[in-house]
């Protein structure tokens, strides 16, 4: 009798326990199944690019690394030549292995060092130890850790095509790290922004449940007397008012029932105001101007061609030196390093209008660091003959060839003037 009593003394106050933590949560807004995330949705990298806001930012960035030139150049001692003899400009510029092109395989690494944090490829090498394939690893799939005995990084990848678990050391795997504060691995921006993605993809949940509810469900219908079939009432009344198709027709109500709204409208609850902050605080997440996903609210055209600069700057070149380095740590031998390295070419992303670019070239001809076959070049022009002085570099003055000495008699008085 006494452990039958103490038993149901302890069960209800267990359970009353977890009820009130339950209550207290749901008072304070926090809901452990959706990662603590106040706005009461889901948010995880996947679900984040459901909205159209992440999406945009992470494809503008991603399409635009991935769009960028990338090459293998050979350091010479007086000038740096692509190295296309080296089995590793293929790779970075052609074909990372033979299911992808290096736009498609840029385009999903950025993807998840954007969404994740971390990207990463299994290195394949030939004999000769040169790279000679990438292959993309998704990042949700993999675990690194530093070994406790050796003191080395490792990745533990779990594949989901064959069901195996793979151990790779460092040199076996390309991994670009994003931001992190361990220097193993970087964090992602999704989950250190939740509560703003959580609160942009309530609010468009919000947006496409209004619309798609024209019967407004934040109302009460009020009858003076009792109704004997509440359900059969409301399927009446959603079936009349309900859905997009149905929306704005006259309400008719029978038998002195009034109609009370009991929620807020999108006006009143700052609906519009609120997608619009989500908007630009996703793009102040990913480090993207407003107008490069669609909002021109603020833009003009004379403000626009510097924001893109600005974009090139400050959020493009901290990912290609991301992408530079971690090529030059993890595709590159000890001996490779002091022959070779990679780099971008942004000088596309940099050009500005036609009057701007030509008013610089004026500029580097006539001062003798420009000769006229790169100008051209910069331009996709053919180029000139060295005999009409398509590669000579000009000097201000009379903008004859640098190199050229003046064999006439007086020679130059310093003044720019020939000599009598």
């Amino acid at each position: 009798m006494g452990l039958f009593s103490k038993r149901s003394r302890d069960k209800p106050a267990e359970e009353k326990r977890a009820v009130d933590a339950k209550m207290d949560e749901f008072i304070r807004g926090v809901d452990v199944d959706y990662n603590g995330v106040s706005s009461g949705v889901q948010v995880d990298e996947i679900r984040a690019m459901q909205t159209s806001a992440v999406y945009a930012c992470v494809r503008v960035l991603a399409e635009t690394v991935a769009s960028l030139p990338l090459c293998l150049f050979r350091r010479d001692k007086e000038s740096n030549a692509k190295a296309t003899e080296h089995p590793l400009f293929e790779v970075l510029h052609d074909l990372p292995n033979n299911e992808m092109t290096s736009f498609n395989f840029r385009e999903v690494m950025m993807t998840s060092l954007l969404l994740y944090g971390n990207a990463y490829a299994r290195i394949i090498r030939d004999k000769a130890g040169h790279v000679k394939e990438l292959w993309y690893l998704k990042p949700n799939l993999m675990e690194v850790e530093r070994d406790q005995n050796t003191k080395k990084i490792k990745y533990t990848y779990s594949d989901d095509k064959d069901n195996k678990t793979y151990v790779y050391k460092p040199e076996q795997v390309f991994h670009v790290v994003g931001l992190g504060y361990d220097g193993v691995k970087g964090l992602s921006p999704i989950d250190q922004a939740r509560e703003a993605v959580g609160l942009a993809l309530a609010t468009e949940e919000y947006g496409a449940r209004f619309f798609g509810n024209g019967a407004r469900p934040g109302g009460v219908l009020e009858h003076p007397g009792v109704v004997k079939e509440p359900e059969k009432l409301r399927e009446s009344w959603n079936r009349v008012y309900q859905g997009t198709k149905n929306s704005n027709k006259i309400a008719v109500l029978e038998e002195g029932m009034k109609y009370h709204e009991i929620g807020l409208s999108p006006e009143a609850s700052q609906f519009l105001e609120t997608r619009k902050y989500q908007l630009n605080e996703i793009c102040r997440i990913f480090r993207v101007p407003p107008h490069l996903v669609g909002d021109l609210e603020r833009s003009t055209f004379s403000n626009i061609e510097h924001q893109s600069i600005d974009f090139v700057t400050h959020t493009i070149r901290p990912w290609l030196v991301r992408w530079e380095q971690a090529i030059y740590r993890s595709l590159l031998n000890e001996q490779e390093r002091q022959l070779y390295y990679a780099k971008f070419n942004v000088d596309g992303l940099l050009r500005g209008d036609f009057a701007t670019r030509t008013q610089g070239y004026a500029t580097a001809r006539q001062n003798g660091w420009m000769s006229i076959n790169e100008i051209r070049a910069l331009e996709e022009m053919n180029p000139i003959s060295e005999e009409q002085g398509g590669n000579a570099y000009l000097v201000n003055g009379n903008m004859v060839s640098a190199g050229q000495q003046n064999i006439e008699q007086g020679g130059n008085d310093g003044t720019g003037q020939k000599g009598n």
